[in-house]
């Protein structure tokens, strides 16, 4: 890249060179013909002045030409006509052919004065013709010299010319090569930093460049690698919660089945012959394997609602009945526990999907009943602001520690363990609200104080499609 960037340079430089010396030198010689065609002109006036047009004008212009001191000048005097009166390189007029066609003739005869650069026959060489109209009478008074423009000067400007052009091109090679380095030069930087990728924790440093576009690419690299490492980390964290939720899991799932596994084999090997007691051994078993089918389910509620892979179908629910539906199904548990519930709910319709609703008010109502007090009460509330649908459910119960309330939303995080157990909950209740309310982009807010109560507040979009 280096070798093609300063091939390039030098294109360039040596064309802007040729354009420039080309440019100048039609300059110079536009310069140079019209301060010769002005002194020529200077000249013929003067002599003009001097000559007396009624003596011998051969014998005149022979003197100007000797004054002149140049072989190779001519003094020539015309007639309007155009016939040569006289002239300092001729002796025999009459065969010289009539000059009134000839350019600067003419430009003289219209404009009072003109000239002509062509070659001459008779001297072999390029010439300049200035002509101009005499101030004494019906002549006309031309001057030739030889003319060679910019190239009968080369010779003496050639080797400065050749000097500044090779001094010109001595410093551009230095640039060129300056200026392909600073381009090169932090693109291997930045390449040498991207062999990083290669390493675990790959850490970059890039410099600040002259070059606003190689900081771009050094920015852009930093924030894709901030992005990767951010990814890695969620990866990891993902992985860990994962890890943690299977263990757990299987503790969770271990306890039941021991327990299930030690009934069988005390009834398996007829060790229990009291009937009463078989009894109570096949309800315990059923309970335990219903507590294992309640943990189940909820594992692949929370695994549907994580991974988004199963197709949930959206529609108008209308929230007081489901709810009433709810409260309904766990009177039974209310009145277990000693526990009124309070609905108070306005007529709302929402696009949901049905049973992740259902989960989610069965597991707030649920747990306000559970961790509640004898004689306590559960406030179920369901109002409407301006988009929103708005879920409280509020008990009296035994409350949540201020250490504990950022964890209550964890998978199997209980704050009363042998309380929970007792009641038969997995763990995963207000886990799966959590994931319902994050589905459709909700907020959930808790409140609770210690042997007063608590208080959820569930926050969700009334339409899916203006949210999700």
């Amino acid at each position: 890249m280096k070798r093609a960037i300063f091939k390039k340079f030098i294109v360039i430089l040596s064309l802007v060179l040729f354009l420039s010396g080309s440019i100048f030198s039609m300059a110079i010689s536009d310069i140079m013909l019209d301060k010769t065609r002005n002194n020529l002109l200077y000249t013929l006036r003067m002599a003009d002045f001097s000559i007396d047009y009624q003596k011998n004008l051969k014998e005149q212009v022979d003197s100007l030409k000797a004054i002149e001191n140049e072989e190779a000048t001519r003094f020539t005097i015309l007639d309007f006509e155009g016939n040569v009166l006289a002239d300092s390189n001729l002796t025999d007029y009459t065969k010289v052919e009539n000059h009134s066609g000839r350019e600067e003739i003419k430009e003289a005869l219209k404009m009072g004065e003109g000239y002509a650069k062509r070659y001459s026959d008779t001297m072999r060489i390029p010439m300049l013709y200035v002509s101009c109209l005499s101030g004494k009478g019906d002549y006309i008074l031309r001057i030739a010299v030889p003319f060679s423009g910019l190239l009968q000067y080369t010779g003496m400007l050639l080797p400065a010319i050749l000097f500044s052009i090779g001094t010109t091109l001595g410093i551009s090679i230095l640039l060129a090569n300056q200026f392909a380095r600073s381009i090169t030069k932090p693109l291997m930087e930045i390449t040498e930093e991207l062999r990083k990728l290669k390493e675990q924790n790959p850490e970059f440093h890039f410099k600040k460049y002259q070059y606003e576009e190689m900081n771009m690419i050094a920015d852009t690299i930093m924030e894709m690698s901030n992005a990767v490492k951010e990814s890695m980390k969620q990866i990891e964290f993902e992985r860990m919660v994962r890890q943690e939720f299977f263990s757990n899991a299987s503790h969770e799932l271990k306890t039941p089945i021991t327990s299930v596994r030690g009934y069988v084999e005390l009834l398996e090997n007829g060790l229990v012959t009291d009937e009463g007691q078989k009894k109570e051994f096949l309800a315990r078993i059923k309970k335990e394997t219903q507590n294992m089918t309640n943990l189940i389910n909820d594992i692949l509620m929370i695994s549907r609602l994580e991974t988004k892979e199963a197709e949930v179908v959206l529609s108008k629910v209308r929230v007081c009945p489901l709810v009433s539906e709810v409260c309904t199904s766990l009177e039974p548990l209310a009145k277990q526990c000693d526990v009124t519930i309070e609905m108070n709910c306005r007529p709302i319709v929402m696009t949901a999907n049905t049973q992740q609703l259902k989960e989610l008010f069965t597991n707030l109502i649920n747990n306000a009943i559970k961790y509640n007090k004898p004689g306590g009460k559960v406030s179920v509330t369901v109002t409407t602001e301006s988009d929103e649908v708005i879920i409280v459910v509020e008990d009296t119960g035994v409350g949540i520690p201020e250490e504990s309330k950022q964890r209550v939303f964890e998978r199997f995080y209980r704050v009363d363990k042998g309380r929970s157990k007792k009641m038969g909950g997995t763990g995963l209740g207000l886990s799966i609200v959590k994931h319902v309310v994050n589905y459709y982009n909700g907020t959930i807010h808790l409140e609770s104080t210690l042997n007063i109560g608590s208080k959820f507040t569930v926050r969700l979009p009334k339409n899916m499609d203006e949210k999700h």
